[in-house]
């Protein structure tokens, strides 16, 4: 079962990283989906097309704040991306990827939240953060 991405998130295009949300679970975690395509705007202009590494956090940290805005005393409110405790990159991402994201809340405190995330690629775990979320 998948679920519209606007319905959680406020980002629009270009800003809208995640291209479906795949499963919810409020407060604890949620999952998405990234296909790569050529014409990503961030692939214009490269002759090696690599997805930027800050970007591939950005999805992580989208991912997660679906968990925290579909939570009732959350809803309408701003999650900002607090910072990166840790990541790691096996590998670069490239057009015709099919990123599995992932983020399950590790913490959850008034309005800081902590999550950690992995980015997969046919099974294969290639990225983990931990990423810290600001609720305003």
């Amino acid at each position: 079962m998948s679920f519209e991405v606007d319905k959680y998130i406020p980002q629009r295009y270009p800003f809208q990283m995640i291209d479906r949300i795949e499963e919810v679970r409020p407060g604890e975690g949620s999952k998405a989906t990234k296909y790569l395509t050529i014409n990503e705007w961030f692939f214009q202009g490269q002759s090696n097309p690599v997805m930027p590494r800050p970007i591939v956090l950005e999805c992580l940290a989208q991912t997660g704040v679906v968990s925290l805005l579909s939570m009732p005393e959350y809803k309408g409110r701003n999650v900002f991306f607090g910072g990166i405790k840790d990541a790691e990159y096996k590998d670069d991402f490239r057009p015709g990827d099919e990123l599995s994201l992932s983020v399950e809340m590790t913490k959850l405190k008034r309005q800081i939240g902590v999550g950690h995330g992995t980015v997969t690629r046919n099974g294969e775990v290639i990225c983990t953060a931990d990423l810290v979320f600001a609720i305003e």
